[in-house]
């Protein structure tokens, strides 16, 4: 994350484009430009240096174009400075994350904190290797075995944020039934257990459980992820079924907090929540 007015004006966009989709974009625009010059792609190939391929290969799409193919175009084509201005919002992607959550992935990087409740499935910075291996096991589609090991690789990764940042404040607050709900054998329910109480312990870390005879609570909602960056800026972020939404409206994130807080005051304090998850995996 930059801090960019882009990424920091994140409200504006509630998913952010995929790989993909940016250079078919860009692809777009340079075909657009080649046509609107009067050039065939084997002639625009001839004045960027590259091959018809290559030049067929990026207005599809299928190709990241290389700096100097996009210089090299920009002169060929008039320079109307859109093949630069395109460029810059091309992306490879970032393996293991989905596309709507890379924007919110950036922004964790700089949290000075960060909030989360979540009531579907253990927070992605507490699964262990086993839960997080079974949650995307279940994925649909199914993904390749390749795939697995990049999306668990991926999540084992930013758990290290819980460590690598003694400093940074993380809050959890999670339903009980996400603690109860069976995967795998009683063996891996007790390490997953053993696994949010050993990354739970450290002092910036605070897991608080909703209990369940606690009733109805402020976060009926849904989840929700709050984080506040270096410069003081705080954004909210929410998830369903194949998309995400980053919030930066200032008052809807002032709402969401203040149900987040709400919250806080009506589940179970962290030394409670941690005597919970011990008599759990006693039951096991």
């Amino acid at each position: 994350m930059t801090g960019s007015s882009d990424e920091s004006a994140g409200h504006e966009e509630e998913r952010e484009p995929d790989p993909a989709d940016s250079m078919r974009v860009f692809g777009a625009v340079l075909q657009a430009l080649r046509e609107n010059a009067g050039l065939s792609r084997t002639e625009l190939g001839e004045r960027v240096r590259f091959s018809k391929h290559t030049v067929t290969s990026v207005e599809l799409g299928r190709r990241m174009p290389d700096e100097s193919l996009v210089e090299r175009a920009e002169e060929a084509t008039g320079n109307t400075g859109a093949l630069r201005r395109s460029a810059k919002l091309l992306t490879r992607g970032e393996a293991g994350l989905a596309a709507w959550f890379r924007r919110w992935a950036r922004l964790e990087r700089i949290a000075v904190s960060l909030c989360t409740y979540e009531c579907r499935l253990v927070p992605g910075l507490l699964q262990s290797e086993g839960y997080a291996r079974a949650v995307f096991e279940g994925t649909i589609p199914v993904v390749t075995d390749e795939q697995l090991e990049t999306l668990l690789s991926v999540r084992l990764e930013r758990q290290r944020m819980l460590h690598e940042r003694p400093t940074v404040p993380f809050s959890f607050i999670v339903e009980e039934h996400v603690f109860r709900r069976r995967f795998g054998d009683a063996g891996q329910m007790r390490a997953m257990i053993d696994h949010v109480l050993e990354h739970s312990a450290p002092r910036n870390v605070t897991l608080q459980i909703m209990p369940l005879e606690g009733g109805l609570h402020a976060c009926l909602d849904g989840p929700v992820q709050l984080l506040e960056t270096p410069e003081g800026r705080r954004f909210g972020y929410s998830e369903g079924q194949q998309n995400g939404r980053l919030i930066g409206d200032v008052k809807e994130v002032s709402l969401l907090q203040q149900r987040y807080d709400t919250l806080r005051s009506q589940a179970l304090n962290p030394q409670e929540s941690r005597g919970l998850l011990e008599r759990l995996r006693g039951e096991l």
